[in-house]
């Protein structure tokens, strides 16, 4: 019976992941890239070499992937901390 808690929770985890995973991309793509735009006079998106004809690398997309994966990170970074934390205090018996 304990495997399948396990089971549960694995899935429950991922199920938020994805859905965390689009809130993270539209907060990037929606609101910080706009804002960048605007201060910074630039659009990450639009970013793009000309490589051969119509040929791009469009390497903007890749920074607003990356930016994606960083916000991403930190966050886990802190609710794994969080998670510790309160683990330390509060062990289960």
């Amino acid at each position: 019976m304990w495997m399948g808690s396990i089971r549960m929770d694995m899935a429950v985890g991922i199920i938020i992941g994805g859905a965390f995973t689009s809130i993270v991309s539209s907060l990037v793509e929606d609101i910080i890239n706009p804002f960048l735009g605007i201060f910074g006079g630039m659009n990450f998106d639009k970013l793009h070499w000309n490589i051969v004809g119509d040929v791009t690398l469009n390497y903007g997309k890749f920074l607003t992937a990356v930016m994606n994966f960083l916000i991403m990170a930190f966050v886990v970074f802190i609710l794994v901390k969080a998670l510790n934390t309160a683990a330390r205090i509060a062990p289960l018996s």
